[in-house]
């Protein structure tokens, strides 16, 4: 009877149990978004006080970063993060990337699914433009349960003026704001190089790893 009991209450109590521990994992993916915020806003800080071009925002280089590989590439040869750091922060449940610097100076390789994405964000964006984003997130669009790491259960924002934040899964398109695009814009932030609310990425992140 005792038995039966406690089978029904952890029952009743898996899914709370299980919604607080995807929210803690959403949690530690926003942690890291800032990580690698924090590393490409030095980078670019310091790429504009020293008017060198191989250091700026992902979207501010004219040739030769397309993909997260190529501006962790950027990150690592700054110095600006350490290549275990990158493997910590680019992983999540369901999203298990594999980092690999070799070389000198080191060029990165990326595989398998990353955690996040980055979009290619410029200096003169405004501060609410999107930085990074779990890789379950696209822009203005329903969340799928299939994709990582977190399914439908919500999605990590990090914004280029330095804020972040993990919201619910009715939270992903302008309607679940009440259809306020200014709402939508101040908490969600707006696209990198899109004048307006749009449906999916369109081309605006940075390649990730297959």
């Amino acid at each position: 009877m005792i038995i039966s009991l406690i089978a029904v209450a952890l029952g009743l109590a898996f899914p709370t149990i299980k919604d607080g521990l995807a929210k803690r994992q959403m949690n530690r993916t926003m942690i890291h978004a800032r990580e690698l915020y924090l590393a490409g806003f030095r980078m670019a800080t310091e790429g504009t006080a020293k008017s060198d071009p191989s250091r700026a925002w992902p979207g501010d280089y004219e040739t030769g970063v397309t993909s997260l590989a190529d501006y962790c590439t950027k990150l690592i040869q700054g110095d600006y993060i350490k290549p275990h750091d990158l493997q910590k922060i680019l992983n999540a449940p369901g999203a298990v990337c594999h980092v690999n610097s070799a070389g000198s100076p080191p060029t990165v390789t990326l595989s398998g699914p990353s955690a996040l994405k980055v979009y290619k964000v410029k200096g003169a964006d405004p501060s609410e433009t999107i930085f990074s984003v779990s890789s379950n997130y696209l822009y203005g669009t329903a969340l799928k349960p299939t994709d990582v790491p977190f399914g439908d259960k919500g999605f990590v924002v990090m914004r280029k003026r330095g804020d972040a934040g993990v919201y619910r899964k009715h939270q992903a398109t302008v309607a679940g704001w009440g259809n306020d695009k200014a709402e939508f814009y101040s908490k969600i932030g707006k696209l990198a190089g899109a004048p307006d609310a749009v449906a999916g990425d369109g081309g605006a992140a940075l390649t990730g790893p297959q």
